[in-house]
């Protein structure tokens, strides 16, 4: 199949998003496993395009397309990087299918309770809501944080000693909470967290992304400080 996949990501994204966009899970995962692939940069706006939902019904980063596959959805295109060449995925149906349930499980047990305080606390912050709903966000999230300290335990990844696309997703989805310390309140989760953020590949894939934005202009209606 000639030609590399093809990812799409912003031009630019306020600061608060930068490192966050999830065009680094599939970034991240090209790393891993070694592979190249090629960026198409979207301005803001035109991820609602007619074109862009003709591969992202919702209108989301990142998509991915090569020969006659195109797919969205992070989670869907890290599982099938991994799919293409070692490293992700331990091997074995078994292992294989731990680490799609602990990806799978990052994108609808964890982020979506992360989401709704990152909603509280940075895209609706004005919203007369998000002081009334931020309290019971942080409950909820505190549970399910502690539910997933349980599981890791002492172990180095969620499987074992093996680094999976499910910590991949999983360590991403954390990222989300690093304007609190909640991740730091158990021990376990916080070494883990470093664990994923200091391999070689995650900073690689950091890198490139967040030097989109250098030297890149806000657009006219941003000011510092606003959230969306």
């Amino acid at each position: 199949m000639a030609g590399a996949p093809e990812i799409t990501a912003f031009t630019w994204v306020p600061p608060f998003a930068q490192g966050l966009v999830r065009d680094t899970r599939a970034r991240w995962a090209f790393e891993e496993v070694g592979l190249d692939y090629d960026v198409r940069l979207l301005d803001l706006g035109e991820h609602k395009s007619a074109a862009h939902r003709a591969l992202q019904p919702f209108g989301q980063i990142p998509t991915y397309a090569h020969g006659d596959t195109e797919i969205f959805e992070s989670g869907a295109i890290v599982l099938h990087i991994a799919g293409l060449k070692p490293g992700l995925l331990p091997g074995d149906p078994a292992g294989d299918a731990r680490a799609t349930a602990w990806l799978i499980s990052a994108l609808n047990s964890v982020e979506p309770m992360i989401f709704d305080l990152v909603l509280a606390d940075l895209f609706d912050k004005d919203e007369a809501y998000a002081p009334l709903f931020r309290p019971k966000a942080i409950e909820r999230l505190r549970a399910r944080l502690a539910d997933l300290s349980n599981a890791l335990g002492d172990k180095r990844w969620l499987d074992g000693d093996v680094f999976t696309a499910g910590d991949l997703i999983m360590v991403s989805v954390l990222r989300g909470l690093r304007h609190t310390d909640l991740v730091a309140e158990h021990d376990n989760l916080a070494a883990y967290l470093a664990r994923g953020e200091s391999r070689p590949a995650f900073q690689k894939a950091l890198a490139d992304h967040m030097a989109v934005f250098e030297g890149v202009k806000p657009p006219a209606w941003y000011s510092e400080g606003e959230s969306k």
